[in-house]
């Protein structure tokens, strides 16, 4: 039986995650921690916190999220880039989502993260260029959201609670999570961009 990429992905996260949940250590040793990776030249960490999540739910809705659209995204990144494309694309987000908070926390051994968020907000972003009045729900809202305006809103949330703080979850992840998975797209295909405009304005 072939398993996708992204089937590989979840399953490996699930994995890690799981194991972390009860090893406190092991936890530690994985998430992202920048004034380690600049003290001790821990530059793994910029990977492993991608497959590490704080519990339960926080796993559930990431691998949730990642089933149903990177199966997606990993079918048009294989027709138009070719095989193997999408797995370095969900790697490089990871490592794009946490560069920023590396420069602005290097410095501040308070400062933690950990989870997948970042890269799933890189590959919904990429799924919207794609096809971007594709209906997105949310659990509080039963009614579907075209792609578009749902990707906007949510860089305004990310961008009003990462100024407000206060709720330890990592915003600017998601922000620079969703620009990377849009330039890295873009950079590999420009003509997705025009295609991506068409679409807007024939509507469904």
């Amino acid at each position: 039986m072939h398993l996708s990429i992204t089937i590989i992905i979840i399953i490996i996260t699930c994995l890690i995650s799981i194991t972390a949940f009860s090893n406190r250590e092991e936890m530690d040793k994985l998430l992202f921690w920048p004034a380690l990776v600049k003290e001790k030249k821990q530059y793994y960490r910029f990977i492993t916190s991608g497959f590490i999540h704080a519990g339960w739910g926080h796993l559930a809705l990431n691998m949730f999220t990642l089933f149903f659209f990177g199966a997606v995204v990993e079918q048009y990144f294989k027709q138009l880039f070719g095989p193997g494309v999408f797995i370095l694309f969900y790697l490089l987000s990871i490592i794009a989502a946490d560069l920023p908070d590396y420069f602005k926390y290097k410095h501040n051994y308070e400062f933690r993260s950990l989870g997948a968020s970042g890269a799933i907000s890189a590959v919904v972003f990429a799924s919207i260029l794609f096809d971007p009045w594709q209906k997105l729900y949310l659990f509080i809202i039963p009614i579907g959201i075209p792609g578009f305006i749902f990707g906007a809103l949510w860089l305004l949330y990310s961008f009003y609670m990462s100024k407000r703080g206060g709720d330890y979850i990592n915003h600017n992840a998601h922000i620079w999570g969703a620009i990377f998975g849009i330039v890295f797209t873009l950079a590999l295909e420009p003509k997705i961009g025009p295609f991506f405009i068409q679409q807007l304005m024939n509507g469904r």
